[in-house]
Parts: C-alpha cells; sequence; structure tokens
C-alpha cells in the first residue's frame, strides 16, 4: 500500500505542476489576446486557439487530479448513510463503474475521435486536431489508474462512521 501511494503522490505532483503551467500559460495568452485586441486594434486568432485548447486540457487533467484525491463530485446523500461492509463495497463498485466508464468512454472513444482527427487541422495553428484530443484517452488513462488505487484504498479502509470516506 506504501508503493500506491507514493506512485499516487508522484502521479499527483505532476498532475500540479502541468495543471499550474496551463494556468499561467492561459493568463500570459489571455493577457496579450487582450493587449492586442484593445491596445493594437488587431485580435490574435492564434492566441484564442491556444486559450481554448489550454482550457480543455487543464480542464480535463485538473479533474484526473479531483479524482486522484477522491474528492469529486458525487451524490453521497444515500451513501454515506451507510456504514460497515455494505458501504466499502459500495463505494469499490463506484470506483469500479468509474473505471469502466473513463475506460469506455474517455479511453476507447478518445483513441477513436484521435485517429478520426488526424487528417483535420486547426484553423490557426494548422496543428493536427488529432493532437488536440490526445488529451483525452491520457486523462482516461490516469483517472483508470485512480480509480483503481481508490478501490484499494477503500478495500483497507474501515465505515465505521457515517460520512464521506477519504483517501
Amino acid at each position: 500500500m506504501e508503493a500506491m501511494h507514493k506512485v499516487r503522490a508522484a502521479i499527483m505532483k505532476v498532475l500540479g505542476i502541468v495543471i499550474i503551467f496551463l494556468f499561467a500559460f492561459m493568463t500570459v495568452i489571455g493577457t496579450y489576446q487582450i493587449v492586442t485586441r484593445y491596445f493594437f486594434n488587431r485580435p490574435s486568432t492564434v492566441s484564442e486557439e491556444l486559450l481554448t485548447y489550454s482550457f480543455t486540457w487543464m480542464a480535463l487533467l485538473a479533474s484526473a487530479y479531483v479524482f486522484g484525491k477522491r474528492d469529486h463530485m458525487r451524490m453521497g446523500f444515500l451513501a454515506d448513510k451507510f456504514t460497515g461492509p455494505g458501504r466499502k463495497y459500495l463505494e469499490i463498485v463506484i470506483d469500479l463503474l468509474t473505471f469502466g466508464l473513463a475506460a469506455v468512454v474517455m479511453v476507447y472513444g478518445g483513441i477513436s475521435i484521435t485517429k478520426l482527427t488526424m487528417i483535420q487541422t486547426t484553423a490557426s495553428l494548422r496543428v493536427p486536431m488529432g493532437y488536440i484530443y490526445v488529451i483525452v484517452p491520457v486523462t482516461g488513462v490516469i483517472i483508470m489508474v485512480f480509480s483503481i488505487m481508490n478501490a484499494l484504498d477503500m478495500l483497507h479502509h474501515d465505515f465505521d462512521e457515517k460520512g464521506e470516506a477519504k483517501v
């Protein structure tokens, strides 16, 4: 378990750094776009595309980060009332369902859309759209890894009290 927690911490640290970098990058590009639009009256289409794609990447990576903390949005009004083994199995099933959703929708679907869009290019950057969409299966794999880690954590968690389960 200790090795798994170290791996989780390393992934979380890398994700945090990438998310911070993307946010800082968006701040700089957004400032550049404001300056070119309002001071020089020449809006930059490249900066607009960069902002859009950076925001998408940041949002997806941040969602994976939240899954890693097991802090994802959920409706715990029913699950949080359970205690004991029933609660443990419910939490594990939730993590396995998350794993399945990430595998099917994000990884399988993400790979499919990435392959389909490799022949399309972005309007301003002239980069294949597949490079933009590659973040979807990457995030899906990260969420799958975190779901397995969360399920393993829930196996070793005692649910003696009601409330939200944290890792």
